[in-house]
């Protein structure tokens, strides 16, 4: 091996260490997670997506008129809450002038009596405009979900676990202030756990399809050479983009060959 090769391998060498330095650095300084959508958001370090998507039931429920316990609350009234993570919902579905329209977290005030009982429907945080928040330490990932610009009104905390087969709610409560603090124990919210569960089969063969139109036109791209011609612009075929080196070595070695029996005639 020549100097110059010598002194460039060993360029290449550094150059490739110095960028998995960079890279290891920059991901370990990074962290948190890049909001998407509503309901996804990408982990800023890499290590994958969280999607919120998989977390409800069949009819996108995480908690459906599951009770709230509440710091102050009369006697003869309960709290109740339904929240969906990513599909809206409207309560009471058949009221049309309801605060609990297209909503996230909706909150059932309801006051018992002697004719029965009353109940009050308010809005606690809608999908849109939610905040994502991820806490690497504990592997939680705090979703802010606002009924109006004064701040938010529920915040959900999703934690990570692995061994959890189901996502639930296992805590939710209702502070003085009026925010809403809601845990829950999922393996969705663990990076990549569920990223997939929203592709079908027709996501997945449009993606092929697209790889392989766009590979189909770049290596057309390289393959055919247009030319002037007295009909006008034309495109022919380059040589095959696969086996130019191979063409090239099989041109050059009947030369050599040439050469050295030429050579060794000469001795």
């Amino acid at each position: 091996m020549s100097l110059q090769a010598s002194f460039l391998t060993l360029f290449v060498c550094f150059i490739l260490f110095s960028l998995s330095v960079t890279h290891f650095s920059s991901s370990a300084k990074e962290s948190g997670c890049f909001k998407v959508n509503n309901c996804k958001c990408i982990m800023k370090d890499g290590s994958g997506v969280i999607n919120l998507n998989a977390m409800g039931d069949a009819d996108g429920f995480l908690g459906h008129l599951k009770p709230v316990a509440a710091d102050i609350m009369p006697v003869n009234a309960e709290l109740l809450l339904s929240f969906s993570p990513c599909q809206h919902f409207s309560q009471p579905e058949d009221l049309t002038a309801t605060d609990c329209t297209d909503v996230a977290a909706c909150l059932i005030v309801r006051y018992h009596d002697l004719s029965g009982y009353t109940s009050h429907y308010i809005n606690y945080g809608r999908h849109e405009g939610n905040h994502f928040h991820y806490n690497h330490t504990l592997n939680i990932l705090s979703v802010s979900y606002f009924a109006h610009s004064d701040g938010p009104l529920t915040v959900v905390h999703y934690h990570c676990n692995a061994n959890q087969s189901m996502s639930i709610i296992w805590s939710q409560s209702l502070s003085t202030e009026g925010n809403l603090q809601i845990w829950v124990e999922s393996p969705c919210a663990c990076p990549n756990a569920c990223a997939m569960g929203d592709l079908g089969h027709g996501t997945i063969f449009l993606i092929i399809l697209s790889l392989s139109a766009a590979a189909y036109f770049i290596l057309g791209s390289c393959a055919l050479r247009p030319f002037r011609s007295s009909s006008g612009v034309q495109i022919s075929p380059e040589r095959s983009v696969w086996c130019m080196i191979c063409y090239l070595c099989t041109e050059r070695r009947p030369a050599r060959r040439h050469y050295t029996d030429v050579t060794h005639c000469d001795r």
